[in-house]
């Protein structure tokens, strides 16, 4: 039987909801870390993550490794401030879409619940 909190929907939405999040934390500890000497940025690897989301290990945990191809500071920091903050501002607006698509799939079921009252 396929319940409600079962269903491939709020299933796909639980997971981008942890992406986002894990993608919010990783932005921010490199935001924190900006003026640290040697500190190498890092960053959620989408393809790498959604393989192993994939397979049947049922991992859904992100996968978060340093960031490729940025040119380190005089100080060995890879962290560039712009694309922190853009890539902060992508995650909070991917939670957002996620949690409001989430929030319309459970008014549908209150919804049917109370018979369309």
């Amino acid at each position: 039987m396929n319940t409600i909190s079962d269903s491939a929907i709020v299933a796909a939405l639980g997971r981008q909801l942890n992406r986002a999040v894990a993608r919010q934390q990783v932005a921010a500890s490199n935001l924190a870390n900006v003026d640290t000497p040697g500190y190498r940025a890092k960053e959620v690897q989408f393809a790498e993550t959604l393989d192993a989301s994939l397979k049947a290990s049922g991992s859904d945990a992100p996968i978060v490794a340093d960031t490729d191809g940025v040119p380190a500071r005089r100080d060995g920091n890879t962290v560039q401030l712009d694309r922190e903050l853009l890539n902060l501002s992508r995650a909070s607006g991917d939670f957002s879409a996620a949690q409001t698509a989430l929030a319309a799939k459970f008014r549908l079921v209150r919804y049917a619940i109370n018979e369309g009252r």
